[in-house]
């Protein structure tokens, strides 16, 4: 079993979640703020779709926007020579496009739960909707949050058809785990196969132990905060 799909995996999926973190927080703070129904449900509809489509249209949609024969992609690669398709990056991309939505529903539902009492008294006090944010909002939905993050980062270490669309199966560059496992099983290397798939159990655990700890504490806490 060679180590490199683990390490790019790992890799991708960490500079994934970075990005997705921030993307979803503020994503999912903006539509709560906005007051007409019809417009949140129309952009929480946009905002989820990569949720529901296959993995293969959206990374049809993302190859249309980076393709060296696009306007962006060709403005990359003409004017900074970078190349997104079928490079370390394509991967990241992909991972991020897919795993936005559940970062993106997590962070609006836990801000969604926020007592809005508590919000109130922060304007009360004088404070900013901005410290608002940072010192109320975010400290009670941070479980919530977390879990979410914790579900987004493993969604983009899965991540395989927008993958294999965008960043291809190139080994050493973008082979992630899932399509090192694809290639492994055509290639009829079951063994080297079933390697790869016991490294992904485990990531899986991991992340439902993490998730099932978030939510307990998310729990915890607000079931403390109605005592009081």
């Amino acid at each position: 079993m060679k180590l490199s799909p683990i390490l790019i995996s790992m890799k991708t999926a960490s500079a994934a979640i970075i990005i997705t973190f921030f993307l979803g927080i503020f994503a999912a703070r903006w539509v709560v703020k906005i007051k007409s129904e019809k417009i949140k449900m129309l952009l929480d509809g946009i905002l989820t779709l990569p949720l529901v489509l296959p993995p293969t249209v959206m990374g049809f949609f993302v190859l249309l926007i980076f393709g060296v024969k696009r306007p962006l992609g060709k403005f990359l690669l003409e004017f900074f020579s970078v190349k997104i398709v079928f490079s370390w990056t394509a991967t990241v991309i992909a991972a991020v496009v897919i795993s936005f939505p559940l970062m993106y529903r997590s962070a609006r539902g836990a801000f969604e739960q926020v007592d809005q009492n508590l919000i109130i008294a922060g304007r009360t006090l004088g404070m900013s909707e901005n410290r608002i944010f940072w010192k109320v909002t975010m400290p009670i939905a941070l479980p919530g949050v977390a879990s979410g993050g914790v579900l987004a980062y493993a969604r983009g270490l899965g991540e395989f058809g927008a993958t294999a669309m965008i960043a291809g199966n190139i080994e050493n560059v973008t082979r992630t785990l899932p399509l090192a496992i694809y290639a492994e099983v055509a290639a009829g290397n079951m063994d080297s196969a079933m390697n790869y798939v016991a490294v992904v159990l485990a990531i899986s655990f991991i992340v439902i132990v993490l998730m099932n700890y978030f939510t307990f504490r998310g729990r915890k806490y607000l079931n403390r905060d109605k005592v009081k």
